[in-house]
């Protein structure tokens, strides 16, 4: 394949800062792991989500970092290996040189990989890196769910770069779920979450009740009390995070992942627009 491909695909990005241009270089990255996956049928047994999903098919207005799955059925004895091989060669033929690192063996039901490639500045013209300076490695996680709460429902989407593939996701409602168990149950907040859930919010999308339940009787707080989420339990809830949580910090986290026009957004971002958008939520749930 040519790279005349990929660096096309970077000129329609129009970054006008080197931050712009390494996070579209990552998300290309992204595209391209995916298209691999998908070569080598990876989604017959898992389904993409989070929030590199919501930007890669939904058109989200951030860049993200990680790759995540979860597998359509549990499978504690997976492995990476045969599905990173694959991405070798992918990346291969674009004349990139990718490094994996497999951690499936590791104890545990989230299995993890990580993509590390430092060739993109090497083959491609690079607007905005200075000369003298190596090309930046580029990392990426992956961390698929071997044991995946129950409930979850998928669709169908299509990559059109850099090449035509299909890709299991998680529908919305799942997707929104998922966001939604982050948001309650996550130690260290993170400002892309509630992004995204002003995005969700937008669109007015439905919540999965049942796998959000079953996600949180896996993991945080609420953990094994076998609770069935209904409305005015979740609003309560998410109620007294926006209440609690330093807005501040949670600009400052999401910001390096918005282009500079994206960034006025962030301005309105405190408690009182929070309710607002819970309020709005209220509405249409």
């Amino acid at each position: 394949m040519s790279v005349q491909l990929i660096q096309d695909k970077l000129a329609n990005y129009q970054c006008s800062s080197e931050q712009e241009e390494s996070l579209a270089l990552k998300e290309m990255m992204q595209e391209i792991a995916l298209a691999a996956l998908s070569r080598g049928d990876f989604f017959k047994r898992a389904a993409f989500q989070g929030g590199t999903c919501l930007r890669i098919f939904h058109g989200v207005q951030r860049f993200s970092e990680d790759l995540d799955f979860i597998l359509t059925k549990p499978e504690k004895n997976f492995q990476w290996d045969s599905y990173l091989k694959a991405m070798e060669m992918e990346f291969k033929a674009f004349g990139l040189d990718l490094k994996v690192e497999d951690r499936s063996k590791a104890e545990g039901t989230i299995k993890k990989a990580f993509l590390k490639d430092d060739s993109f500045g090497k083959v491609l013209i690079l607007k905005h890196r200075p000369r003298d300076r190596k090309p930046k490695m580029i990392k990426i996680k992956f961390e698929l769910d071997t044991n995946p709460p129950l409930g979850s429902e998928v669709a169908t989407r299509y990559l059109d770069f850099p090449f035509v593939a299909a890709v299991t996701t998680q529908d919305l409602p799942s997707l929104f779920a998922g966001k939604s168990h982050a948001l309650l149950c996550r130690v260290y907040p993170k400002g892309r979450d509630w992004y995204d859930f002003t995005w969700y919010v937008g669109q007015k999308t439905k919540l999965n009740w049942e796998f959000l339940s079953h996600a949180c009787d896996q993991q945080g707080p609420w953990q094994g009390q076998k609770m069935q989420i209904k409305k005015d339990w979740y609003l309560e809830e998410v109620g007294k995070k926006i209440q609690s949580l330093d807005w501040k910090q949670i600009k400052e986290d999401v910001a390096r992942f918005l282009r500079p026009r994206e960034l006025s957004s962030l301005e309105i971002w405190n408690k009182d627009f929070f309710f607002d958008r819970l309020d709005k939520l209220r509405e249409y749930l």
